[in-house]
């Protein structure tokens, strides 16, 4: 089948990619929410921030001190209002301003496929399925962007492990959330191939690092940022951990998903941070730090290559 090649919204040279005035003036984006000449401190409810009766009592989780405890956090309101979720925008400033209708409770995950026992999880099940720590990851977008967060969850591993893989599950498929009724973008972007899309080799789904992750900066998920329940995966871009997961499907073959059906030149499906390998429009030799405005050198698997660059050297 020939790839599909529709040009996102955001076709810009990458020194466009992170708009100066999303991290250097907070007074005018206090402005235009309203609040700055009234001083209210922004709560977390204007941000989109989850908190459900299922999940509240379960942060703020203990913090794994052998997950980058030097690295300095990106703010959170920089983190919670700086979004890519074409569900709702293509503008990441509005995504936060879009997500008020969106139901995140009640909310279940199916995780089946080559397993011996396909479940379906509520998200009280998934919250009490593994003990939920914070890791503090940083995090890189294809964009030439990057961002340092506090994640709440536990090995993706651990739920993977409760369904008992079959031996000829190769891949790992996920799904997330499409409710074009509660998410506008869906209906801008209609030429994409929803619901969004996204996979992992399984000896990625089961390393350590890939989180299921159901919170950040203490408290639940926050809507904009994939609530209540996404994958992160800190080696990889961006767009490779996906938000609001509803299904998980372990396959024998390479799943399709979205962005490589896209544009599968600019988004190849293992999708690794390699500074060597430029994107077709920017090179990734270099990454915005969002929050302070310096150009920093992108490392190899975004500083994770001790841990991960082993799955790549076997051929």
């Amino acid at each position: 089948m020939a790839s599909i090649h529709i040009h996102p919204p955001w076709l810009l040279p990458e020194s466009q990619v992170t708009p100066e005035n999303i991290h250097r003036n907070r007074r005018h984006f206090l402005r235009d929410l309203g609040l700055a000449s009234a001083g209210v401190a922004m709560a977390p409810s204007l941000l989109g921030q989850t908190s459900t009766n299922a999940s509240a009592a379960f942060y703020p989780a203990r913090r794994n001190p052998a997950f980058d405890p030097k690295l300095k956090l990106t703010s959170e309101k920089l983190v919670t209002t700086y979004n890519n979720y074409y569900e709702f925008s293509t503008t990441k400033d509005r995504v936060h301003k879009l997500v008020g209708p969106f139901r995140v409770d009640p909310w279940s995950v199916w995780v089946g496929g080559l397993c011996e026992k396909p479940t379906t999880f509520s998200l009280e099940d998934l919250l009490k399925l593994a003990p939920i720590e914070e890791r503090v990851y940083r995090f890189r977008c294809v964009e030439a962007w990057s961002m340092v967060v506090p994640w709440s969850g536990y090995p993706l591993s651990k739920l993977l492990a409760k369904v008992v893989p079959k031996a000829e599950a190769n891949f790992v498929k996920f799904t997330t959330v499409m409710r074009p009724e509660e998410m506008p973008g869906i209906a801008r972007l209609s030429d994409y191939p929803w619901p969004y899309t996204e996979g992992l080799r399984m000896d990625e789904a089961m390393h350590p690092l890939t989180l299921l992750a159901t919170g950040l900066y203490g408290k639940p998920m926050a809507k904009q940022n994939g609530a209540p329940v996404r994958l992160v995966v800190p080696w990889k871009y961006g767009f490779k951990s996906a938000k609001s997961l509803v299904k998980i499907e372990l396959v024998s073959e390479q799943p399709a998903t979205l962005w490589n059906a896209v544009n599968p030149t600019e988004y190849p499906f293992l999708s690794n941070v390699e500074p060597n390998v430029p994107h077709p429009r920017w090179s990734q030799a270099s990454e915005r730090e969002l929050g302070t405005g310096n150009r920093i050198p992108t490392l190899p698997y975004n500083g994770y290559a001790a841990e991960v660059a082993a799955l790549y050297a076997r051929k």
